[in-house]
């Protein structure tokens, strides 16, 4: 077993931390506060230096990194913000069911013009009534002749608003459940096609959060991605792939709350010393530091079977299930460490602890991993 990173693999998350810290951290929280994601001053910053979407081939304009080396900058851009790694994550989330199932010229046509020109992706799965239950969408598509025409409403779509291709699932056989779910991609501009209303988010406030809107929207029948009634299947594929990603964000949040915490303890005095001399406090710091250690490697361990070509549902559930608890945990007794400090907006752990909720709760809840877990050891 070897646990040792690459050359290249470390340069990648070298580059990334970078990135983030002299891109991304320093104006986090102004971008926290006016909720919103700053695409004129940052996308084409992380075109340049190839982070705009890591998800990309070669074949395509992108630069095939693996899911080791794409773990690694996930885990640093959520270290600088988790709402902009969630942004540009977004983009390869937007991107996967076009690599799993798109044909040459999809791919050419929709993947290209993110890496080199910073257009943005949104994955347009979650509805008001169906979220972990995937096989509940109402959104319908139905076929004439060779278009489909697609009707309904998505919500919590990161990159809503600021997209240029929606990759959106629809019922094409309502009476078939799961197995009568297809994808499409649907172009920026589109007739009927329209936004909703911005969410107004606990955390991740930096990452565009809006409903898509579709109204008799049609779609040429080339813009299917695979057969008619692949779309449950692809859906799962795509969340077993973006799974480690959101783990590895975690790790980073994780990261961050741990460090400040970690700072702080050594540099407050009380009673005559620094709190980190107290016990209580090195537990808490101890207990912190093997959570994160602990949540990277499940994390690495996933996307190293992927790259392997070897099975990895489990772990992928695993792992997110476990770092994003992990980020939540840590978060929270971060700002315990900080007290009164960690409570107030002059210390960055409060919107830590606000982004890690989410990651409980996005590309499958905990619970939901929880049964996938279930579901694999049980077989």
């Amino acid at each position: 077993m070897n646990l040792l990173l690459t050359e290249e693999q470390l340069a990648l998350r070298d580059l990334a931390h970078d990135f983030a810290a002299h891109e991304i951290r320093p104006y986090a929280p102004d971008w926290d506060e006016k909720e919103s994601f700053p695409r004129s001053e940052l996308a084409q910053k992380a075109v340049e230096v190839g982070l705009w979407n890591i998800a990309v081939p070669e074949a395509h304009g992108g630069t095939d990194i693996d899911a080791v080396s794409t773990c690694l900058i996930n885990e640093e851009l959520a270290w600088g913000c988790a709402g902009i790694a969630t942004s540009i994550g977004g983009n390869s989330l937007g991107s996967y069911p076009l690599l799993i199932a798109g044909t040459d010229e999809q791919k050419e046509r929709f993947l290209r013009p993110q890496v080199e020109a910073g257009a943005m992706a949104a994955f347009a799965l979650t509805e008001p009534n169906a979220g972990s239950d995937v096989a509940s969408l109402a959104t319908t598509a139905h076929r004439e002749g060779d278009e489909y025409v697609l009707q309904g409403r998505k919500c919590f779509i990161t990159n809503g608003d600021l997209a240029d291709v929606y990759v959106v699932f629809a019922a094409t056989d309502r009476s078939q459940g799961a197995k009568g779910l297809s994808t499409f991609v649907v172009e920026r501009g589109t007739a009927g096609l329209s936004t909703g209303k911005k969410e107004k988010k606990m955390g991740i406030r930096a990452s565009n959060t809006t409903e898509v809107i579709l109204e008799e929207v049609r779609v040429p029948a080339a813009n299917r991605l695979g057969a008619e009634g692949d779309g449950f299947k692809l859906a799962m594929k795509t969340l077993d792939i973006s799974r480690p990603s959101v783990a590895a964000m975690a790790v980073g949040v994780a990261r961050a709350a741990y460090e400040t915490a970690l700072h702080y303890a050594k540099e407050r005095v009380q009673f005559g010393k620094p709190i980190a001399s107290f016990q209580a406090i090195q537990t808490i710091l101890a207990d912190m530091a093997m959570a994160i250690e602990t949540a990277r490697l499940l994390t690495l361990k996933a996307a190293m079977l992927k790259d392997q070509g070897l099975p990895y549902t489990l772990e992928s559930a695993m792992c997110k299930a476990y770092a994003t608890d992990v980020a939540m945990k840590v978060t929270t007794d971060a700002v315990q460490v900080l007290g009164g400090y960690g409570y107030s907006r002059e210390y960055p752990v409060e919107k830590w602890m606000r982004d890690a909720k989410i990651l409980q709760i996005y590309e499958g809840t905990n619970q939901i991993q929880r049964l996938v877990i279930a579901n694999q050891i049980l077989r």
